[in-house]
C-alpha cells in the first residue's frame, strides 16, 4: 500500500477528472493535498467541483490553472506543494476534433505528457515513496472484429491522431520506467458516461437532443460496439491502481458491457419517453443516420480480468443503473448545462457528432 500525501491530478476540472477529485475527497480516507491542474479549455469546468471548492480549498483541495506544456509551471508545483503522485488525466480527447485539427492533440497529448515525466523525474530523483499514473484509453490497441477483447498485452494499433498520440504517450511513460527507472502505472479504460460530461459525447449529446427534440446522430450503420463504464467505477479503479498495482504494470478498466451504438439510442429514447411521459416511439423517430467518420474503429471490448484478480476491484452498478443515474443528472442539472452550452464550442457541437 502506497503512502499518498500531495497529489497532482493533471485535468482535475474535465469530465474524468473532476469525478476523480470529487471521489477521492468524499468517498476514500485520504488524508493528504490534491493539487489540481487544469487549462481550462472548453471541455475544463471549475463549475464541477464548485462544492469542493467551497468545503475543502485551503485545506486538502488546491487549484491551479496551467498548462501541461508549461515546463516552469510544473516545475513550480513540484516545488510547491512537494509532488509525490501525479494521476495524469489531462488530454485532448475527440476522434473527430483529431481528425480535422491534430496539431493540439501532438502537443498536448505527447508535449504535454513528455514535461511531466521529465519534471517528475528530475524533481523526485532519488525518491521511493513516488509514483506517476498515466491514465490511457482502449483506443490505442485499434479495432477488434466480432470476437476477442483487449488485454494489457494487446499490440498497440492506432488508428486516429487522437488514438495515435495517446499510443505516443504510453510509449514515452513506459520508456520513462524502463530507461530512468521512474515509478509507474498505467491504465487504459473504455468508454466513460456519467455526471459532468461535456455534451459531445454519445450519451449526453443524445440525452439533451432528446430534451429539445433534435435529430439524434448516428454514425454510419450504427453497428459500432463500445464497451461502456460508468466514471465512478473507473475512478475507484484508478485509486487502486495507485495504493496497490505494480510499479512499471498497466491495467485495462473495463466495464464488460458492449452496446451497439443505435441499441444505445433506442434505449436512452426508451428511457427518456417514460421519464417524459411520452408514447413508445415518440423520440426515436428522431433518429437520424449520418455520414460515417473516417477510420472509424468497428468495436471495442476489455479484459479487466488482470485488476480484478490482482487488485480486488469491481464495478458497481450495472449499465441500466448507470445509464438510470446519468440521466437523473442531466434531468436535475439545467443550470450547468446551459453554463457549458453557451461557451465558445456551442456552434461546433450542433453541427458535430462525437462518439467518443
Amino acid at each position: 500500500m502506497r503512502s499518498l500525501k500531495n497529489i497532482l491530478v493533471t485535468g482535475g476540472a474535465g469530465f474524468i477528472g473532476a469525478n476523480f477529485v470529487r471521489f477521492v475527497l468524499e468517498k476514500t480516507d485520504f488524508k493528504g493535498r490534491i493539487i489540481n491542474l487544469d487549462k481550462l479549455t472548453y471541455a475544463g469546468n471549475l463549475e464541477n467541483l464548485s462544492d469542493i471548492e467551497e468545503k475543502t480549498a485551503g485545506k486538502n483541495y488546491f487549484f491551479e490553472k496551467g498548462d501541461i506544456c508549461d515546463s516552469e509551471k510544473i516545475k513550480t508545483l513540484f516545488e510547491k506543494y512537494d509532488i509525490d503522485t501525479v494521476i495524469h488525466f489531462a488530454a485532448e480527447s475527440h476522434v473527430d476534433r483529431s481528425i480535422h485539427g491534430p496539431k493540439e492533440f501532438i502537443e498536448t497529448n505527447i508535449m504535454g505528457t513528455f514535461t511531466l515525466l521529465e519534471t517528475a523525474r528530475t524533481y523526485w530523483k532519488d525518491k521511493k515513496e513516488v509514483l506517476f499514473h498515466h491514465v490511457s484509453t482502449d483506443e490505442v490497441y485499434g479495432s477488434l472484429g466480432e470476437t476477442g477483447f483487449f488485454y494489457e498485452t494487446t499490440p498497440y494499433d492506432p488508428r486516429s491522431p487522437y488514438s495515435a498520440s495517446k499510443a505516443s504517450s504510453d510509449h514515452l511513460v513506459n520508456a520513462y520506467h524502463h530507461t530512468y527507472g521512474l515509478p509507474v502505472t498505467m491504465s487504459n479504460c473504455s468508454n466513460n458516461y456519467g455526471p459532468y460530461q461535456f455534451p459531445e459525447k454519445l450519451i449526453p449529446v443524445m440525452i439533451l437532443n432528446i430534451l429539445n427534440e433534435k435529430n439524434l446522430p448516428v454514425y454510419g450503420d450504427g453497428k459500432n460496439i463500445r464497451d461502456w463504464l460508468f466514471v465512478e467505477d473507473h475512478n475507484s479503479a484508478v485509486w487502486e491502481i495507485v495504493k496497490k498495482g505494480k510499479t512499471g504494470e498497466t491495467y485495462n478498466i473495463g466495464g464488460e458491457n458492449e452496446w451497439e451504438n443505435i441499441k444505445l439510442v433506442h434505449t436512452l429514447c426508451e428511457k427518456m419517453e417514460k421519464r417524459m411521459k411520452k408514447e413508445s416511439g415518440y423520440y426515436k423517430k428522431l433518429i437520424t443516420y449520418v455520414k460515417d467518420r473516417p477510420g472509424h474503429d468497428r468495436r471495442y471490448a476489455i479484459n479487466c480480468d488482470k485488476l480484478k484478480k490482482e487488485l480486488g476491484w469491481n464495478q458497481s452498478v450495472d449499465f441500466n443503473q448507470g445509464l438510470d443515474l446519468t440521466i437523473e443528472w442531466y434531468l436535475s442539472h439545467n443550470e450547468w448545462i446551459q453554463n457549458i452550452q453557451s461557451g465558445e464550442y456551442r456552434n461546433w457541437i450542433e453541427k458535430n457528432y462525437q462518439e467518443r
